[in-house]
């Protein structure tokens, strides 16, 4: 109790000699108000576009790998990735035949087509060419409807399934089941809609139509070049699935030993080991400046420190005459600088928090904001103070109280 009371005692000197000098106090904290509210906006901003590009991340299916032409992460030549031979429906029949891993697979076919209905005409929607199991490479499911089933994709049967945009744009409030459209000028029968998907990196998922890869017309499954999607049911198999698909495709393309792939097996966590390197370096350099921010900070409470010390030489002398030891001192003035400096951080940790939410709000992000930013925003701003009044209390504690008592 005793200590306690002593530090409040301490807090109410500090207080009194912030409202002493309000506007050199402002201006003492104002380093450490900045440099804080740097590291909290930073903090708080990054928390928030994590969560989103981790939920758009995982529509990606963390079980899933993805065979494709070119990786999602180009870091080689690109002029050499371009020279590649584009994934074609022989290697799917090849990983259909052989692979014994995946449970669920499919060949994807894309294209932006043009859609029309009667008199209205929907162009640049994203046509999609699967067979029945996209559903489960894709998480996707239909609200209204049915999905195609594997006969209809063995006999190329005319048949879609569209998106909730395409519904609305075409059909209004008209039930599209068992209607006609026309993709690319062919026509299909409309059997499902599906849910809801929202948009992924901006890119509007209900912006599309899925028909059967049988069925998708104006290509030559030789020359372009698809993607094959493989999911395993038990992610203990994902890596010896992706070795097994390594090994069927370089004999499919009858690549040497030492020959490197010409193709590439990818998957969700490529995209997130480099959406963290590329916002690691950035979070680096910003807590960089922001320390810098901190740092100009202590040197100002330091300088007010030394110059409080000087100020109060004659009450330090009578305190020491009356049975301080330099113990008491040094605390007295830490406790101050501390005071002094958490001011700041506090204003710091509030000023920082609202202005991310302006850029949040205007991206659509929900707040990141956690009580470990708050700690983390307090943290620094206790160390500053506590390192920034090591010297001042220090200096006041060595103060002989016989000189300090003759001060004017």
């Amino acid at each position: 109790m005793f200590f306690w009371a002593r530090v409040l005692e301490y807090l109410r000197f500090a207080w009194d000699a912030l409202m002493a000098n309000k506007i050199r106090a402002f201006l003492t904290t104002l380093g450490i108000l900045i440099g804080v509210a740097a590291i909290i906006f930073i903090f708080t901003l990054i928390q928030g576009i994590n969560k989103y590009v981790e939920g758009e991340f995982a529509n990606l299916g963390s079980t899933t790998v993805y065979v494709s032409k070119f990786p999602w992460v180009i870091t080689g030549n690109y002029f050499e990735l371009r020279n590649r031979p584009p994934i074609t429906i022989r290697e799917y029949r090849a990983l259909e035949r052989y692979a014994t891993y995946p449970r669920w697979m499919t060949p994807v076919f894309e294209s932006m087509r043009t859609i029309e209905y009667r008199s209205k005409t929907l162009e640049s929607v994203y046509v999609v060419g699967c067979n029945e199991q996209y559903t489960e490479t894709h998480n996707t499911e239909t609200e209204l409807g049915r999905w195609f089933t594997a006969s209809e994709v063995r006999s190329a049967r005319p048949v879609c399934i569209i998106g909730q945009s395409v519904k609305e744009e075409l059909f209004g409030k008209e039930n599209p089941l068992g209607k006609r459209i026309k993709i690319n000028g062919f026509p299909y029968k409309v059997i499902g809609v599906l849910e809801k998907k929202g948009s992924f990196f901006g890119f509007n998922m209900d912006n599309q139509t899925i028909i059967p890869y049988t069925t998708f017309r104006g290509y030559t499954f030789n020359r372009r070049s698809i993607t094959i999607a493989l999911k395993v049911e038990n992610p203990d198999d994902l890596e010896p699935m992706k070795d097994e698909v390594r090994g069927i495709l370089r004999r499919v393309r009858k690549l040497s030993p030492r020959e490197s792939d010409n193709f590439a097996i990818n998957q969700q966590d490529m995209l997130t080991d480099f959406y963290r390197k590329l916002t690691g370096t950035s979070f680096l350099v910003v807590i960089i400046i922001a320390t810098i921010s901190l740092v100009v900070g202590g040197i100002g409470i330091m300088n007010i420190m030394l110059v409080s010390v000087t100020e109060r030489t004659r009450e330090i002398g009578i305190r020491k005459a009356v049975g301080a030891t330099r113990k008491q001192i040094m605390f007295h003035f830490i406790t101050e600088s501390l005071a002094i400096s958490l001011v700041g951080g506090f204003l710091g940790v509030v000023i920082g928090i609202l202005a991310a939410q302006v850029p949040l709000k205007y991206m659509h992000l929900e707040s990141g904001v956690s009580v470990g930013t708050v700690l983390i925003g307090f943290f620094f701003a206790a160390a500053v103070g506590f390192i920034s009044g090591l010297y001042p209390a220090y200096k006041a504690a060595r103060l002989n109280p016989i000189d300090a008592l003759r001060y004017e």
